[in-house]
């Protein structure tokens, strides 16, 4: 039986290099590349401190996603191994490390391979490192891609 690996993709150059290692390392297997819209992302304080959440602005994260997806199989066809390796797509809502391991354990995920990170600066202080997270919290090997 085929191994199961989970590349989240985030369009940053480290997700690229995830995706482009686990689809030379791991041809002959099923690959699934996995794109999170962090619901966080839509939404905008005011000055009375409450906010409001921009639907619209998810529903333009969630169409940036399913490009990347089209990417990944563009790619995946350039490097001639859709003959061999199963390759999947899925778009997600959530905060990106619960939703990456949550959707590993629904879909029976054995292996992960990711980018070591795809923000950088403030946002990466800021939201942590999701790389990390993954990795101390999931139950199968997770490769870092740097």
């Amino acid at each position: 039986m085929a191994l199961h690996v989970l590349v989240p993709l985030d369009g940053s150059p480290q997700s690229w290099a995830a995706f482009d290692h686990a689809v030379s390392n791991f041809d002959g297997e099923k690959i699934t590349t996995l794109h999170v819209v962090d619901p966080r992302e839509g939404v905008y304080g005011d000055y009375g401190g409450g906010g409001y959440y921009d639907v619209q602005a998810h529903e333009r994260a969630v169409e940036r996603g399913e490009e990347l997806c089209d990417r990944a199989i563009e790619r995946a066809e350039d490097a001639d191994v859709l003959e061999t390796t199963v390759l999947e797509t899925a778009v997600e809502t959530g905060r990106p490390a619960r939703t990456i391991l949550e959707y590993a354990d629904d879909n029976n995920v054995d292996h992960v391979v990711m980018g070591s990170h795809g923000r950088s600066g403030v946002a990466r202080i800021l939201l942590g490192s999701v790389a990390e997270a993954v990795t101390r919290r999931a139950p199968t090997p997770v490769t870092i891609v740097r």
